[in-house]
């Protein structure tokens, strides 16, 4: 009995084409979702919502931050960006376990696992916002201070303490209001195809919106979901 014939040989020269799908920026969608739970936490942290009112915090982090996050971790993998579905990843699954923390706890009680996990959050936020660093300056420096503002969380829900709890609020402040920056300036050079407000792009970041066409696709190849291994 004859054997089966080998199957041909794979032909390096045979052409290959990658298509890709255009789609909005989804930065603006998770950094405003940011904005919104970082002000709730340091609403909480400073004293200006009551702690009978720390389960309707923890509902509007799941309700509203987490679905928002994960839209826009997965549409930034989607779009070939590994540095912002990073972050955006990492965010919705810290923000879902401050929620659902906050959700069930009393009012007010600090909780070392949920510092424990802060801490590794604080940690792996430094990743995207340092990769970040030398293309969008803006972008990275919106990473690296939730970066701070996870780390001072977690110092109070380890080791308490007013001060602690007050710098925690007051960063989450600052961060808010980076976010939201970040998100307008986004927005505004999406949508007049130019840069509008300050980014801080370079290098990569500023080819990105000035380069041509080749600039774009030219190391696609070596990309996941197109190269064999990722």
């Amino acid at each position: 009995m004859s054997e089966p014939p080998a199957p041909p040989a794979p032909r390096a020269d045979l052409p290959v084409r990658v298509v890709l799908r255009p789609m909005g920026n989804p930065l603006p969608l998770g950094f405003l979702a940011l904005a919104g739970g970082t002000v709730l936490v340091s609403g909480l942290q400073l004293g200006w919502l009551d702690d009978a009112d720390a389960h309707t915090v923890g509902l509007l982090l799941i309700a509203f931050v987490v679905p928002l996050q994960v839209v826009s971790s997965v549409l930034s993998f989607l779009a070939r960006d590994v540095v912002a579905g990073t972050g955006m990843g990492i965010l919705f699954g810290t923000w879902l376990a401050i929620g659902l923390t906050t959700l069930t706890t009393p009012g007010g009680t600090r909780s070392a696992a949920l510092g424990t996990l802060l801490v590794v959050s604080a940690v792996a936020m430094l990743l995207p916002g340092t990769a970040a660093l030398p293309a969008k300056l803006v972008p990275a420096a919106v990473l690296l201070t939730t970066s701070v503002r996870f780390a001072l969380t977690a110092s109070f829900q380890l080791a308490g303490g007013r001060t602690l709890r007050l710098a925690a609020g007051g960063v989450g402040l600052l961060l808010g209001a980076l976010a939201v920056y970040a998100a307008l300036a986004l927005v505004h050079e999406d949508a007049r195809g130019r840069t509008v407000l300050p980014l801080g792009r370079r290098a990569s970041g500023r080819r990105a919106i000035e380069g041509d066409g080749a600039d774009q696709v030219d190391a696609i190849v070596h990309e996941a979901g197109v190269r064999r291994q990722i």
